[in-house]
């Protein structure tokens, strides 16, 4: 497979794979959800198995903002549902409620970029790092972060950017540094003052700084 370069706002390739619930078309299983794919190096490793426990118990939180996760692991799906008896038993969790891809070929992991070139396997070939992709219901690429392989992810974050992107999609806003929901947004510097009173009645409060520049407006939601 050829190697893609994906930039925020392309749209996501389509492909279709063999998983922990049987082959998939990638679109039509992400219907109109949002995605979140994430990419491990190997099943049976010690990060891996506390990610995805951490994710399986998100799946409500994920559910609620019609999310769909969705992993990645370069093995097959006979050693991935094996591995779940294991991520279960970790998490103590009853159930295991998302996919896993069998990537055992690396076919995928090397299309969408996702190779750690200075992680080497025991096979001697370069391990997948922790890729996060986020595509939106029209399937384009929203957020891209890419850990390295020793390093585990904060899937509290990864909701949080989810709740962002869903807000400022139905509003013009920006959200600040460490903002989480229901904390105050930033009113897009594009939006004139004349039409503040109509998108946000009686809500905005301007920042008085020493440029004179009143380009720092809070609201809340």
């Amino acid at each position: 497979m050829q190697k893609m370069v994906l930039n925020l706002g392309d749209k996501f390739p389509n492909f279709i794979v063999d998983t922990t619930i049987g082959q998939i078309d990638f679109h039509e299983w992400a219907g109109d959800s949002w995605v979140i794919l994430f990419s491990h190096p190997a099943d049976f490793t010690p990060v891996c198995t506390t990610e995805l426990a951490a994710v399986a118990r998100l799946v409500p939180e994920f559910t609620k903002r019609n999310v769909k996760p969705i992993a990645l692991s370069c093995d097959s799906v006979e050693s991935h549902k094996k591995w779940i008896d294991d991520i279960k038993a970790y998490g103590k969790l009853n159930g295991f409620d998302y996919p896993i891809i069998d990537d055992e070929k690396r076919e995928l992991a090397v299309k969408l970029n996702m190779l750690d070139k200075d992680e080497i396997g025991a096979a001697g070939l370069p391990l997948t790092c922790r890729a996060v992709f986020i595509i939106d219901p029209h399937k384009k690429l929203r957020l891209s972060i890419l850990y390295p392989a020793t390093t585990g992810r904060n899937f509290a974050e990864i909701l949080r950017t989810i709740d962002s992107m869903q807000l400022t999609d139905r509003k013009r806003v920006a959200t600040p540094a460490d903002w989480v929901q229901g904390q105050e947004c930033m009113v897009q510097p594009n939006v004139p003052e004349e039409e503040l009173a109509s998108l946000f009645p009686g809500d905005v409060t301007n920042v008085e700084l020493p440029s004179g520049k009143m380009y720092l407006r809070k609201t809340t939601f």
